[in-house]
């Protein structure tokens, strides 16, 4: 029996910066540019460690978005987000 294959990495159709952007402008900006989107696309978002991908991340968990977290680097980390409804 094969392992199951890895699943693709999400291709998202925007990315977003917001590294040095307080909350909860940087959360305020995240649902915005999300809703711009069409429902299952993915949003990639730079964000600092600690307050900001917490805050951010569990809103928009809240809003129903899917949210997957990867390591950036060591002060920063990279949200991807697919827009719920699709």
């Amino acid at each position: 029996m094969t392992p199951p294959e890895p699943a693709p990495t999400p291709i998202p159709a925007v990315g977003l910066d917001l590294r040095g952007t307080p909350c909860p402008v940087n959360f305020i900006r995240a649902r915005l540019a999300l809703e711009k989107l069409e429902p299952g696309q993915w949003l990639q978002l730079d964000l600092d460690r600690g307050e900001p991908e917490q805050m951010v991340s569990e809103g928009l968990r809240g809003d129903g978005h899917q949210v997957e977290c990867e390591p950036f680097d060591e002060s920063a980390v990279r949200l991807l987000i697919r827009r719920h409804g699709g």
